[in-house]
């Protein structure tokens, strides 16, 4: 389930922000500019979307990397433990 964090994680990466519970009213913003009410509630809205398609681009760069180095995902889990 979308949290409030995870909305202002999407919007502002590199942090400047503080928030208590998920609604709008609970942010402070910390150097950086605020956002409306509004538009906190279209990124909210728009979340799971931008999260699915940041996922698939995550799993086609490493189905990519893997294929460049000639190994399978088992084979790297293998590397890597």
């Amino acid at each position: 389930m979308t949290n409030g964090t995870d909305v202002l994680k999407m919007l502002f990466p590199n942090g400047g922000w503080a928030i208590r519970g998920d609604e709008y009213e609970g942010i402070d913003f910390i150097n950086i500019e605020p956002i409306t009410k509004a538009e906190y509630n279209k990124a909210f809205a728009g979340y799971d979307a931008w999260k699915a398609e940041q996922d698939a681009k995550a799993e086609s760069d490493k189905a990519a990397l893997l294929s460049k180095l000639g190994i399978n995902a088992d084979e790297a889990k293998l590397l890597l433990s």
